[in-house]
C-alpha cells in the first residue's frame, strides 16, 4: 500500500486554515490511509531505535514527538465520525482498527532498542540540561513505556500486549452496544393525555425526534438525555415515566447482542492482570500513580466525606417530596422515575419558578455568545464563525479564534444537536493539538483545531433551541475544556492543552461553568426568545437562590457511580466476585452504601461508558469531584478580589492553568495561580452540602 492509494485529504490538510476537506472525505478512505500510516509510522520508529549515534534529546525525543503525523491525521478524522457520526461501515472498521492500533502501539512501547534509548537518556536526566517543559516530557515517554510494559520479560510483554489488543476490542464493543441500545429505542406518543404536563418545548423535541425517525405527526421519547430528563420531569402520566426510565437505566442491559455485562465482567479481569503483571496492587494504583490523588485511599477519603453529606441532604429531600405527594393525595414510594417530577414541582413551590419558566430565556445561540465573550473578557480573545467552511457533519459550526491583536490562535468546532449517529454525552475532543516544533515542511508549530460535542434537542426548521439551564453549563463546560486546548501555549505535543493528569484536567471546564451565572453575563444573554427581554430580576434571583436545590440527590447519583468505579478496580483477589458477577457486586456495594431506592447511579455500569468504552475515566470518575475541590476555590480566587473577571486574576488563570498543560506539574501549577492549594470546604459549600 503507497501513499498515492490513500485519499490526500485525510493526510494534507489544505481546507481552511489548514482544516481537513470533510466533503471529499468518504467512509472507504479510513482503512486504506490507516495501512500507509501504520507502516510509515513503523518506519519512523525504527530509525529512531536503529539510529547509530548516542541517543540525545534531539534526536531520540523531538523525533518520538513528531512520529506518525499520517497516524494522527487519519485516527482524527476517523475517531470524530466513531463518536459524532458514525454508521455500520465506520463502525465495523472500528472493531477492526481498535485492536490493530492496540498491538502497534504495544509493539513501539516493548522496542528493546528504542527504549534502551529512552532510558538512557533517563538515567542521563540531570546531565542533560533539560528545561522544565522537556524534563516533564523526558519523563513521561519514559513512564508511559514502563507503564506499557517496557522493563517485562519477554512473555510478560507478549501477554500485556494480547490484553491491551482485548481490551481494545471490549471497549469498541461496549460503546457501540450503547449507542446501539439508544438508537433502536423510542416511545412512540399520541394525544393529549400522552402529553399531559409536558411544556411546549418538550412537546416540540419530541416531534422533531419522532420526525426523524419516520414518524410525522407523532411523539417520540428517546434515550437522549436532553429528550427524556425533561420528559421524566414534566410528564404526569407516571406509567409512561416508569416505562422511559427503565429503558433509559437498562442501556446495555437488555440481553442479546448488545448486552455490555460480559464485557464488564471481561475487562475487569484483565485490567487487574494487567495491573499485576506491572506491578500494582490494583488496576486503580495502577492509574492513580501519575494523578494528584495519588493512591486509592485518598479517592476514598473524599468520596466516602462526600457520601455521607450527599446521603443525609438526599434523606431530607425525598421526606420533603413525599410530603408533598402526600398533599395531593398519592400515597406510593417514590421511585427513580417520580423524583424529578416532584422535585421539580418542589422547586417551582418552594422558588416560585418552574424549568419552563427558566427555558425560554436559554437559547442556544445566546449562550454561545455569552461562552465567547466570557472568554474574551478574561483571555482577550474572540470568535468569528465562518459559515461557508464545510465541517464533518452539516450541523457542525467552524469558528476562528482570534487573540486581542486579531491574530489566529486556534480554529474551533461546535456540533450541538443530538442523532442518531452520535453516541450520548457531551465532549471536547481535538483534530491538532498546539507546539511549536518544527515540523518535516520546515514550518514551525502548528495551531490547535478544538471541537465541542453536545447533544441539544434539535429545534423545528426557523425554531429556537432552547437549554435548560444544565445545558448551558453543559455548554460552558466543554467550552471550558475547549479553551484549555485553545490557549495552550507550549513547545512539545505531549504535554499540549488537555494533556494532564485525570483529576486536574476537569478543572479548566468545571471552573468555566461558574462564569455562566455570574449575574452580567446573565443579564446580557439569558434573553427570552420571543420578546428578547432580559430575564427579570426577580426571576434571575429565584435561579440563583435555587442553585444548590436538589444538592443531595445530584451528589448521590454521581458520588454512588464514582465509588462503584472504585470497587471495581481495587478489589484484586483472583477469586473475588467481581471477576465473575460484577453486577452483584456493584448491588452489595450499593447496599452497603445504603443506597435509597428511589436514586439510581448516574451511570449504572452497564452504560458507564466513562470507563467501559475505553479506558479514559477507569478508576477515574472521581475526578470531576476533585477538580470540583479545585474549581470552587479557583472561583472563590475571583470572587474575593469583587469582580468576576478581575484582569490580574485572569491572567494569573490563563498563564499557569489554561495555557501550560502538562509542561509542569499540575499542583504547582494551581499554587502558582492560587498560592495555596484548596480544602474540601469549598466545594461543599458551593454544593450546599456544608454543614
Amino acid at each position: 500500500m503507497t501513499q498515492q492509494a490513500t485519499n490526500p485529504a485525510l493526510v494534507k490538510w489544505d481546507g481552511f486554515e489548514g482544516l481537513p476537506r470533510f466533503d471529499v472525505i468518504r467512509d472507504t478512505d479510513f482503512a486504506p490511509a490507516y495501512e500507509v500510516g501504520l507502516a510509515e509510522h513503523d518506519a519512523e520508529i525504527d530509525a529512531i531505535a536503529n539510529n547509530p549515534d548516542a541517543p540525545t534529546f534531539k534526536n531520540t525525543i523531538i523525533p518520538l514527538e513528531l512520529a506518525g503525523e499520517t497516524m494522527s491525521r487519519v485516527g482524527a478524522v476517523f475517531w470524530t465520525k466513531a463518536g459524532a457520526d458514525t454508521n455500520d461501515a465506520i463502525q465495523a472498521l472500528e472493531r477492526d482498527i481498535a485492536p490493530k492500533l492496540s498491538r502497534h502501539y504495544s509493539a513501539i512501547s516493548m522496542n528493546a532498542k528504542l527504549f534502551a534509548r529512552i532510558d538512557a537518556l533517563w538515567e542521563a536526566r540531570d546531565t542533560l540540561g533539560l528545561d522544565q517543559e522537556a524534563f516533564r516530557v523526558l519523563e513521561g515517554h519514559w513512564k508511559g513505556f514502563v507503564k506499557s510494559g517496557a522493563k517485562l520479560e519477554r512473555g510478560a510483554q507478549e501477554r500485556l500486549a494480547a490484553i491491551h489488543e482485548r481490551l481494545a476490542t471490549l471497549g469498541a464493543s461496549f460503546g457501540q452496544n450503547v449507542l446501539a441500545d439508544e438508537k433502536n429505542w423510542a416511545l412512540l406518543l399520541d394525544g393529549q393525555d400522552d402529553l399531559a404536563g409536558l411544556p411546549d418545548f418538550v412537546r416540540q423535541a419530541m416531534a422533531e425526534a419522532a420526525k426523524a425517525r419516520g414518524h410525522e405527526e407523532r411523539y417520540a421519547v428517546t434515550l437522549s438525555r436532553s429528550i427524556i430528563e425533561p420528559f421524566l420531569t414534566f410528564s404526569e402520566r407516571r406509567d409512561l415515566r416508569e416505562q422511559a426510565f427503565r429503558a433509559w437505566s437498562a442501556r446495555g442491559e437488555n440481553g442479546g447482542e448488545t448486552d455490555n455485562r460480559e464485557i464488564i465482567r471481561e475487562t475487569l479481569a484483565l485490567r487487574n492482570e494487567k495491573a499485576k503483571l506491572l506491578g500494582y496492587e490494583s488496576y486503580a494504583a495502577l492509574k492513580l500513580d501519575n494523578t494528584m490523588a495519588k493512591t486509592p485511599a485518598a479517592v476514598n477519603d473524599l468520596l466516602t466525606r462526600v457520601w455521607d453529606k450527599a446521603l443525609a441532604r438526599a434523606s431530607e429531600e425525598e421526606t420533603q417530596l413525599a410530603t408533598l405527594m402526600a398533599e395531593e393525595g398519592q400515597n406510593h414510594d417514590i421511585m427513580p422515575w417520580d423524583w424529578r417530577f416532584y422535585a421539580e414541582k418542589l422547586r417551582a413551590k418552594k422558588f416560585n419558578f418552574s424549568e419552563a419558566e427558566v427555558k425560554p430565556y436559554f437559547q442556544l445561540e445566546q449562550m454561545i455568545a455569552a461562552s465567547f465573550d466570557v472568554a474574551g473578557r478574561l483571555f482577550g480573545i474572540t470568535a468569528r464563525e465562518q459559515p461557508d467552511v464545510v465541517g464533518y457533519h452539516p450541523d457542525v459550526r467552524v469558528f476562528e479564534i482570534l487573540d486581542s491583536k486579531g491574530k489566529l490562535i486556534a480554529l474551533f468546532m461546535g456540533d450541538y444537536y443530538a442523532r442518531a449517529s452520535k453516541r450520548s454525552g457531551a465532549w471536547m475532543s481535538s483534530f491538532q493539538s498546539q507546539h511549536r516544533l518544527v515540523l518535516a515542511d520546515g514550518t514551525r508549530g502548528e495551531i490547535p483545531i478544538i471541537y465541542n460535542v453536545c447533544n441539544f434537542a434539535k429545534p423545528a426548521a426557523g425554531e429556537p433551541a432552547l437549554l435548560s439551564i444544565d445545558d448551558a453549563r453543559t455548554l460552558f463546560h466543554e467550552f471550558g475544556h475547549g479553551l484549555h486546548g485553545m490557549l495552550s501555549n507550549v513547545t512539545y505535543p505531549s504535554v499540549s492543552g488537555t494533556s494532564v493528569s485525570r483529576d486536574f484536567v476537569e478543572l479548566p471546564s468545571q471552573l468555566y461553568e461558574h462564569w455562566l451565572t455570574v449575574p452580567e453575563i446573565l443579564h446580557t444573554y439569558a434573553v427570552h426568545y420571543q420578546t428578547g427581554e432580559a430575564m427579570p430580576q426577580a426571576l434571575l434571583d429565584k435561579v440563583l437562590a435555587a442553585r444548590t436545590f436538589n444538592a443531595g440527590f445530584n451528589t448521590v447519583e454521581f458520588t454512588s457511580s464514582a465509588l462503584v468505579d472504585m470497587v471495581f478496580h481495587t478489589r484484586d483477589g483472583v477469586d473475588d466476585p467481581i471477576f465473575s458477577d460484577p453486577m452483584a457486586v456493584e448491588a452489595e456495594t450499593l447496599a452497603k452504601l445504603n443506597m435509597p431506592k428511589s436514586i439510581t447511579m448516574r451511570h449504572r455500569s452497564p452504560h458507564f461508558q466513562h470507563i467501559f468504552a475505553g479506558d479514559g475515566y477507569s478508576a477515574g470518575y472521581y475526578s470531576y469531584m476533585w477538580s470540583e475541590v479545585l474549581d470552587a476555590d479557583a472561583f472563590a480566587a475571583f470572587q474575593e478580589t469583587g469582580n468576576a473577571f478581575d484582569p490580574d486574576m485572569a491572567r494569573k488563570l490563563k498563564d499557569n492553568i489554561y495555557s501550560v498543560g502538562d509542561s509542569i506539574d499540575s499542583e504547582e501549577a494551581y499554587i502558582a495561580f492560587r498560592g495555596k492549594m484548596p480544602t474540601v470546604d469549598a466545594m461543599l459549600i458551593k454544593k450546599g452540602l456544608a454543614a
